[in-house]
């Protein structure tokens, strides 16, 4: 079956568009990358192929052209994309690697949210992801609101963290109003994830709430 004989919703580039990088599978983005396929097999088909002959991305880059070239299908010019797409990744990991901030205050995690934050006209949840020794691992931007409220719930904060193999996670959200005062909603939010972070291992170091001169943190608060 041919890509375009999909419904919209099945083929790789619509999906993506609809869910976000993050959302479609490793088979779907390479298929993106091969923009098509062969006689019988789409590209998603080939994708797949693709990916159960290296056995995972680390040794489809191994393979390289040479190697790459050698799978049914696969012609020089996909090769190359392929590889090519891999490399970036390869060097954007090792760029990030090197200067991952560390963060272990609560002034820290304001200087990386501040900016973020605290001119957006509508209530944004976002999470910063750390590994064991605080490095930032990722920025999520994980749930947009209302002027009054963005709803986030365990499972999506937890997901997030765990997909990215975080061990702790900073919450932080913008008051809109500009007033950084944590209500009692900020409050009871930030028990639930701290109770649920510790059923799955993951310690939430912090909830910054983020006004439009400044932030407040629950932890140093004491509001739990």
């Amino acid at each position: 079956m041919r890509l375009k004989d999909l419904p919209p919703e099945e083929r790789p580039r619509e999906r993506l568009l609809e869910v976000g990088p993050e959302r479609v599978s490793t088979a779907e983005l390479v298929a993106i990358l091969l923009g098509s396929g062969m006689r019988g097999r789409s590209a998603l088909q080939l994708a797949q192929e693709i990916l159960a002959q290296a056995g995972s991305l680390r040794k489809l880059l191994d393979l390289g052209v040479a190697g790459l070239v050698r799978i049914p299908g696969v012609k020089r010019a996909k090769a190359v994309q392929l590889v090519a797409a891999l490399e970036l990744g390869r060097r954007l990991w090792r760029e990030m690697r090197e200067a991952r901030p560390v963060v272990t205050s609560a002034a820290e995690a304001a200087a990386l949210l501040l900016e973020e934050l605290r001119h957006r006209p509508v209530e944004h949840f976002v999470l910063l992801v750390l590994d064991t020794r605080h490095h930032v691992l990722d920025l999520v931007h994980l749930a947009v609101g209302t002027a009054d409220e963005a709803l986030v719930s365990p499972r999506e904060v937890f997901t997030e963290v765990l997909r990215r193999r975080g061990r702790k996670v900073i919450l932080a959200h913008n008051h809109p109003s500009g007033d950084p005062t944590p209500s009692a909603e900020d409050v009871l939010l930030t028990r639930r994830l701290v109770e649920a972070g510790k059923l799955l291992d993951v310690e939430v170091v912090d909830h910054i709430v983020v006004g439009a001169d400044g932030y407040v943190s629950l932890r140093e608060s004491g509001r739990w």
